[in-house]
């Protein structure tokens, strides 16, 4: 099981998906805790969530663990499964009142970070961290 986990090709790419994800969604974690008002409970607050205090500082310590593990390419396709859940809800309770009242381009114009976010997350789930990264380190040692 664990070799599934941290399994992963030779793609020296790949580091570019690892790289853009991990950082926005270390960026929005810590934000989540910076700009608690707008960016972390009041957000969350605002678009209805139950338990908006706890949501805020939960959603933003997995952007955070999730982000960092991403970027060193540790556990690349576990840490990848709460970001996609992350951003399936944020699409869903943001850009479904979007859609209702601004129609399908503004709704597309306002998620394509979403978008971007959730594929790219889609991706590392399916890849692993590739060549540069920790889980290709630990399957070399045979950990």
């Amino acid at each position: 099981m664990k070799n599934r986990i941290i399994n992963t090709d030779n793609s020296k790419t790949t580091i570019l998906i690892r790289l853009m994800v991990g950082a926005v969604f270390l960026s929005e974690g810590f934000q989540k805790f910076l700009f608690a008002d707008t960016l972390g409970a009041g957000r969350f607050e605002k678009i209805g969530l139950p338990s908006p205090e706890f949501l805020g500082s939960f959603v933003g310590c997995f952007e955070i663990v999730c982000g960092l593990l991403i970027l060193f390419g540790l556990f690349t396709r576990l840490a990848s499964i709460p970001l996609i859940i992350i951003m399936l809800v944020a699409i869903a309770t943001t850009k479904a009142e979007v859609l209702a009242e601004k129609g399908f381009w503004e709704m597309m114009h306002g998620s394509r970070t979403d978008w971007a976010m959730l594929l790219g997350s889609l991706f590392l789930l399916i890849k692993g961290g590739g060549f540069w990264s920790a889980d290709k380190i630990l399957t070399k040692d045979g950990a």
